[in-house]
């Protein structure tokens, strides 16, 4: 798989974005039981960009995307997606918007039944409604030429390595194309130089398929690669955001934490 070098897209002509947002979250509050989870959080993501989001485990970082796509819905504020309030949505609604979102979890979640192609046919069939097997097969020939996998198409799951797997994960995000691509913690797990090349993958796709994203992760070294731009949450509240170059050199020691 070819690799996106730094020298080759400059951190300033990534991803192309416009000043359309995708995403507005404003003063968003979200609280369970006795514990403020979210605190007034704000935040827009650009049609284009590659919005990532640091911070400690359990600071609401899963939370703030799960109240985009609606699987959680604010106690305050608003929380808009293509200009559109999501806690106002009713179910034929939500699963429009959900087919535009695509969600990358840390597992990849394939079905370990199915091969490789069966994985990347599903949402195909029961999404999108396709049954005429020469798109199903030319949509699935076509992700994974993207992620480099084409060889693997009549794998099984437990077949793949855990970088393969991640791929053939995103493969099956993509093959919907979606407008905005969800990752939680998309090198959990891998090594580094595979952490890598799925760090260089998502810039690629971002490129290939002009994509929006939002990126939950601890790698920072997968931050510095795929951020056009970067917000730290502490205790339910966005402390700062900016560029790596900008964190990395932060007044605040708590921001500056992230990249020693």
């Amino acid at each position: 798989m070819d690799k996106v070098k730094e020298d080759i897209v400059p951190k300033a002509k990534r991803g192309k974005a416009t000043n359309e947002l995708v995403v507005e979250m404003k003063d968003v509050r979200k609280t369970f039981g006795t514990k403020d989870i979210l605190k007034k959080v704000s935040l827009t993501v650009k049609r284009g960009e590659n919005l990532v989001i640091l911070g400690r485990s359990g600071q609401g970082k899963s939370v703030t995307i799960k109240c985009i796509v609606g699987m959680l819905t604010q106690d305050e504020g608003t929380v808009k997606v293509f200009g559109d309030e999501v806690s106002e949505m009713d179910e034929k609604e939500l699963k429009e918007l959900r087919v535009k979102i695509g969600f990358l979890f840390q597992s990849g979640a394939l079905y370990d039944s199915m091969s490789v192609r069966e994985n990347l046919e599903f949402p195909l069939t029961r999404v999108l409604k396709i049954d005429e097997q020469s798109e199903l097969d030319q949509r699935v020939e076509e992700v994974l030429d993207a992620v480099g996998l084409k060889d693997a198409i009549d794998k099984m799951p437990s077949d793949l390595s855990g970088g393969m797997r991640k791929r053939v994960g995103l493969a099956r995000t993509l093959i919907v194309k979606p407008e905005i691509i969800l990752y939680d913690e998309p090198t959990t797990g891998l090594d580094p130089i595979t952490s890598r090349e799925i760090s260089e993958l998502i810039l690629q796709m971002q490129e290939k398929y002009k994509t929006s994203s939002i990126i939950i992760t601890h790698d920072m070294e997968c931050a510095r690669i795929t951020a056009d731009r970067l917000i730290v949450l502490n205790d339910g509240e966005f402390v700062e955001e900016g560029t790596y170059e900008e964190l990395e050199n932060s007044k605040t020691e708590f921001v500056r934490s992230f990249f020693k």
